[in-house]
């Protein structure tokens, strides 16, 4: 028998969260280190998954783990990664591995906020590898719930209650959604086969009429596109990245909205593939909207961390604009935006944390002169910036140009339309970095602004240099996605 690394990857962090929540809470340092090594055993765990599906391309899904759980009503504890997840469970273990380092002065309560980050975590782990969707479904829950305490508790004071719950109830409204659609193919399996099953692996090949396909994709893939900042549904999430504390920013945007977006896929598109080529022209629609309307409303934003939630709902809307094209190129594209935007979203909510806990505004123009006492957050936001606009030599390029290759093909004018983000995109990052870094710093700032730490810095370069590599090196994932999207394109052709 294999070694169970899925299992464990996904388990760890729960455990983790057990044994902090069991610690004094004096004993700060204590828990801070726990958090930290629990963090770096599955970066590196999540890092060897993702060598191996690299170093051993296979359009089958890999590390399967299997284990009956409730048999009575064909419920498993199901593993596996291919080549769109794997990239997933790494993005995980980065931006979990960085917002701990980024969380190293957290003096309220940090046994609680520690425990309740990893709770969130595992779910994410769990939503990425299962193939299950009972345990798709569980896992996801995991990771929305925590996501309320951590607002409502640690979160920014004016408007954190709000947030959360307007965060939770949108999550709550849309899993819904998705978890009667899920039934729904559970059930018609069941009364087609007499097999009652929530394995994936089998639901893919279920062959569901085409009517129950086009009633059921919608309400499946937007109960989860919800997650995903899909417009309209997406009003939820700027204002739960604003009072989110730095940390839960950099989980919410770098890692929660990827679930969304997989799950859609993972659920909406690949079990219910005739749905998918039936309502494609509306996600297509949708999301050109996300793509412009939000790249325009982040532009016209003061407070730095509205730019970036509204940023990120424009960068996701390129995600779903890749899938809705059901082509090769859209879905490469979306598959590798789904780890650069999370990355870059990660060094930005970081990098505005940073800022705010030293000159404690946000607000663009009481900012100026950052550069000087912040050289280490500047770069790092010059970095993301150039990621944000899709500039050459960055790993957002690499993720943007196949997405609109398939854009094009399927409409040059949406993808002239789409462009205008680009152009947008680069005025609004360029302006702040401009206005926040640069010009002259206000007085009341001179000789207050203390330099960041050590660990800062080593999430700043951690984050950095993974948009930097995939930039340079696309063969490090294109060819890893290109596996995955293959996949799922041989359930649309063969549907």
């Amino acid at each position: 028998m294999q070694f169970p690394v899925l299992s464990i990857i996904v388990f760890a962090p729960f455990i983790a969260a057990v044994i902090m929540l069991l610690m004094k809470p004096e004993a700060r340092n204590e828990i801070r280190v726990t958090a930290l090594a629990a963090a770096v055993f599955d970066l590196v765990l999540s890092g060897w998954v993702y060598y191996q599906v690299y170093m051993h391309p296979s359009l089958e899904y890999q590390f399967i783990e299997k284990y009956d759980w409730l048999p009575v009503l064909g419920i498993s504890l199901h593993f596996g990664v291919d080549g769109m997840s794997a990239p997933l469970v790494l993005l995980t273990g980065i931006v979990m591995f960085t917002g701990v380092l980024i969380s190293w002065g957290i003096d309220d309560r940090p046994r609680e906020f520690f425990a309740f980050l990893f709770l969130l975590a595992g779910g994410v782990f769990g939503v990425f590898v299962s193939l299950d969707l009972f345990m798709l479904f569980f896992f996801y829950e995991i990771a929305v719930f925590p996501m309320y305490l951590l607002i409502a508790i640690w979160g920014w004071k004016v408007t954190r209650e709000y947030a959360a719950m307007k965060l939770t109830l949108y999550l709550f409204v849309g899993s819904v959604f998705a978890l009667v659609g899920a039934l729904a193919m559970v059930f018609v399996n069941y009364q087609n086969t007499g097999v009652l099953t929530f394995d994936m692996l089998l639901l893919e090949k279920a062959g569901f009429s085409k009517a129950f396909q086009n009633i059921w994709f919608l309400p499946t893939f937007l109960g989860f596109a919800v997650l995903g900042g899909i417009f309209p549904f997406h009003n939820w999430s700027p204002d739960g990245h604003v009072a989110a504390p730095t940390a839960v920013s950099m989980f919410h945007a770098g890692v929660l909205m990827k679930l969304g977006a997989f799950a859609a896929l993972r659920v909406g598109i690949m079990l219910l593939p005739e749905g998918a080529k039936q309502w494609a022209w509306l996600i297509f629609g949708l999301a050109m909207v996300n793509v412009v309307y939000g790249a325009f409303i982040a532009m016209i934003q003061q407070d730095m961390k509205y730019v970036i939630g509204f940023s990120s709902v424009s960068h996701m809307g390129l995600v779903a604009l890749g899938f809705a094209t059901l082509t090769r190129e859209g879905m490469l594209g979306a598959g590798i935006q789904m780890f650069s935007h999370g990355v870059m979203t990660a060094l930005f909510f970081a990098a505005v944390g940073m800022v705010y806990d030293r000159a404690h505004t946000r607000q663009i123009p009481e900012l100026g002169g950052m550069v000087k006492p912040l050289p280490w957050v500047a770069i790092g936001f010059i970095i993301g910036s150039l990621v944000s606009m899709g500039m050459p030599g960055f790993s957002g390029f690499v993720a943007e140009f196949p997405i609109f290759m398939g854009v094009w093909q399927k409409s040059a004018l949406a993808a002239i339309i789409a462009s205008i983000s680009i152009v947008v995109t680069a005025a609004y990052v360029l302006l702040v970095v401009r206005r926040a870094f640069f010009g002259e710093m206000p007085a009341q700032f001179e000789h207050h602004i203390t330099p960041i730490t050590a660990l800062d810095k080593v999430a700043i370069v951690t984050l950095c240099a993974c948009m930097v590599l995939l930039g340079l090196f696309p063969g490090l994932m294109a060819p890893m996605v290109s596996t995955g999207v293959q996949n799922i394109l041989r359930i649309l052709g063969g549907a």
